[in-house]
């Protein structure tokens, strides 16, 4: 399910990833993978700031090395957390994410059947079933694009 809110404040979209989370994972253990890229010498970064440093708790995980020719070469770090959900407690990482000052966040139960990747203007969520799935898509039917894709 894809949800936006091209016309929301980046504040409105922050309540709106709460909400959401909310549902999803209510006082259950999550998963939360940020992740940044690291250049290679010579080529800018494009994240504004740490998002690692708003993962409270979390460690290294594992790193991955881009070297597609098309796209400037470094590696992606990746840091993961595990911790009871409860709301705000990522206030300070999903307001950057909001404010479109950094990406490639995951937030995820620890049986790995939902997936939340917040991103600038929305989120995406994959859910185990096409059942849960449509639960949450008429729960929140006015958040939606309109696009007949869902693009």
């Amino acid at each position: 399910m894809r949800a936006a809110a091209p016309s929301a404040r980046p504040h409105h979209l922050h309540d709106r990833y709460n909400t959401v989370l909310t549902e999803l994972f209510a006082d259950h253990p999550v998963y939360i993978v940020t992740m940044r890229f690291v250049p290679d010498e010579g080529i800018e970064g494009f994240s504004l700031i740490d998002p690692h440093a708003l993962n409270p708790g979390s460690r290294p995980w594992t790193r991955l090395r881009e070297d597609d020719d098309a796209d400037p070469s470094g590696t992606m770090r990746l840091h993961v957390s595990e911790q009871p959900w409860k709301p705000q407690i990522l206030d300070p990482l999903l307001r950057a994410v909001a404010d479109d000052e950094c990406a490639g966040i995951i937030i995820m139960d620890i049986d790995l059947r939902c997936l939340y990747l917040p991103y600038h203007g929305g989120a995406d969520v994959i859910l185990a079933c096409p059942q849960e799935r449509d639960a949450l898509k008429n729960a929140h039917a006015d958040w939606l694009l309109t696009h007949p894709l869902g693009l």
